[in-house]
């Protein structure tokens, strides 16, 4: 079992995010971006290797535009080896890497324009895994997409489109239930005709089901987890925050709510992403119980947590490089 959180950390002076408006595009510009956000990253990375965080998704925005027609400059030659660094790191220290595309992917939207830019991002997300030379357990995490009024012609595109992904993605690509829209069972019906294995919400589980269990139903998603092919089922865990609209993420991990869960996997093997907006803050929380409860290794000899400042009281604000204002672009 892996723990993790997504894209930033709140800890570090710099962000592997970085970009620029669309009309301030320039190959030098975006070579400097690629190169800061790459070295952000592998200080991300060597920071969760010494807290035993070993879960990472990785932001999208690390090659400004890259899918986009603009980009022509031929960034996976010029950073070959900063990404086949990065890839050598990760599998040295046996981390679990994914990436989640933004909401803008969606493989079974009626408009093909859409679908061909969905697709054209799907596959530069799957180039830089590719660069980094990880395996196919290294993950794309999508969603099914929209209704658009009748549930199956949605899951019939997404079907049709998915069977014209190039081979290197469709080995790469997870679909994830959601909270509104598409239920566990209707990825179980994807993953019936397609093989995609399903990574498991479960606070969308809880917002959307079919009266499955969570037990049940985190069983479910991972026998669509080939062993070698995929590894390790990848989920995502979060808690609905108290007086908000349903749906919303807590702010901070909940950490009863948190050791109730795992009680639930009774042996099951999962690794964990923790959709929660503190990020590093809880995700050393939920490390803390996960030793306690024999869950994961111990911490090393002399280790020493981090502190944070309990939940619920402000984090301190990063100190970082100014960015130019949009005028000044």
């Amino acid at each position: 079992m892996k723990i993790g959180y997504p894209c930033m950390n709140n800890s570090l002076d710099c962000t592997s995010a970085s970009t620029f408006r669309l009309a301030s595009y320039s190959d030098e510009r975006l070579v400097e971006t690629v190169a800061s956000n790459l070295a952000c990253l592998r200080r991300i990375l060597e920071y969760n290797v010494a807290h035993g965080l070993l879960f990472f998704r990785i932001g999208s925005d690390i090659v400004p535009f890259a899918s986009h027609a603009i980009n022509t400059f031929p960034w996976q030659t010029h950073f070959a080896a900063e990404f086949r660094a990065i890839g050598d790191y990760i599998k040295a220290h046996s981390m679990r890497i994914s990436l989640h595309p933004d909401q803008f992917v969606v493989l079974n939207s009626p408009n093909p324009d859409i679908v061909q830019r969905s697709i054209a991002e799907l596959v530069y997300q799957g180039s830089m895994l590719d660069l980094m030379e990880l395996d196919s357990t290294a993950k794309l995490q999508i969603h099914l997409g929209g209704l658009y009024g009748d549930r199956e012609a949605a899951i019939a595109r997404f079907i049709a489109v998915w069977h014209t992904l190039p081979p290197a993605v469709q080995v790469r690509v997870v679909v994830e239930n959601d909270d509104r829209l598409f239920s566990l069972q209707d990825c179980l019906q994807l993953h019936a005709a397609t093989g995609l294995p399903i990574l498991f919400d479960n606070f969308h589980h809880e917002c959307l089901n079919h009266g499955e269990p969570m037990a049940e139903a985190l069983r479910l998603a991972a026998a669509t987890w080939h062993p070698t092919r995929d590894g390790v089922m990848m989920m995502d865990y979060s808690s609905q925050s108290r007086g908000e609209r349903k749906g919303k993420h807590v702010a901070a991990i909940e950490e009863d709510l948190f050791r109730d869960f795992v009680q639930q996997l009774e042996g099951l093997d999962v690794d964990i992403m923790l959709e929660i907006k503190d990020k590093e803050a809880s995700a050393h929380r939920a490390c803390t119980i996960l030793r306690d409860l024999s869950m994961v290794p111990a911490a090393p000899a002399g280790y020493v947590a981090p502190i944070f400042p309990a939940p619920g009281q402000p984090v301190a604000a990063k100190s970082r490089k100014p960015r130019k204002s949009a005028a000044a672009e």
